[in-house]
């Protein structure tokens, strides 16, 4: 009986502990980390430069220059000289184109020489001598316009037998010097009744006339002449081809003055 009670009592008791005793569990709980999603680096633009070769447009070979023939030389020479007589007669008739020039200032006569030293030496008599030779330059700057068609004209009449040679030469006046190798006589005979006029209008003949009168009454004084005609005539000449070598090698040497297309041609090709 008492173990029957025993067994009981245990059978009671087993639901008991069953709800006293809660069965453990233990839930792991699995933290689940989420990867940041990757940087993604953008790829670099890649610019590609497409250069365009272009083509270069060959240079057109200039023309190869024609060589200058005796008839284009023969034409630039007297242009030249036209050119050049024009542009000194313009320069030696100007007031004092003679007078201040020292390259073609006319002194006293030096067949007068001693004319002028023995005057001189007397009161007044540099300054007789300085003003006689100052109207000798002003009646050559007054004949200068008149020598202008007398030059042009010998320079149609000039023969140039061999112009491409003058053109080519060293010597910066070459054609003025032909031509007044051939021209210098007939140019003074041209030019003379210009000069008997001048030497009358600004008063050189005057003055120099009292000048030699003067002279000629000093005692055992061999008689001076008292003609400048010859002298004046020869003298303006002569100043006039100085000025017109000067404008040829100008012409010759200066693109500047190379003024027209045939100067061009003929001498700016040297």
């Amino acid at each position: 009986m008492k173990n029957l009670l025993l067994a009981l009592a245990l059978v009671s008791a087993v639901p008991a502990v069953a709800q006293t005793t809660k069965k453990t569990t233990t839930t792991k709980k699995t933290i689940v980390v989420k990867k940041a999603p990757a940087k993604v680096t953008p790829a670099k633009k890649t610019t590609t430069t497409t250069t365009k070769t272009t083509a270069a447009t060959p240079t057109p070979a200039a023309a190869p220059v024609a060589p200058l023939t005796e008839a284009e030389a023969s034409t630039g020479l007297r242009e030249a000289l036209t050119t050049g007589v024009t542009k000194a007669v313009a320069f030696a008739s100007e007031p004092d184109g003679f007078n201040l020039n020292d390259d073609i200032r006319i002194p006293f006569p030096p067949d007068a020489q001693l004319v002028a030293t023995t005057i001189g030496s007397l009161p007044l008599g540099k300054q007789a001598v300085e003003q006689v030779t100052n109207l000798l330059n002003r009646a050559a700057e007054a004949a200068a316009p008149a020598a202008k068609d007398i030059f042009l004209n010998a320079v149609q009449q000039l023969t140039l037998t061999d112009a491409l040679t003058l053109v080519t030469s060293s010597s910066k006046d070459a054609a003025t010097q032909l031509l007044r190798k051939n021209s210098e006589t007939a140019l003074n005979a041209a030019l003379r009744p210009s000069i008997v006029q001048s030497l009358d209008q600004v008063g050189a003949n005057a003055a120099y006339g009292k000048l030699i009168e003067r002279y000629n009454k000093i005692p055992l004084m061999t008689p001076a002449k008292t003609n400048l005609t010859d002298y004046v005539t020869a003298q303006t000449v002569d100043g006039l081809f100085v000025l017109l070598a000067q404008q040829e090698a100008k012409i010759r040497q200066n693109p500047a003055a190379q003024s027209t297309a045939i100067l061009k041609r003929v001498f700016g090709s040297k």
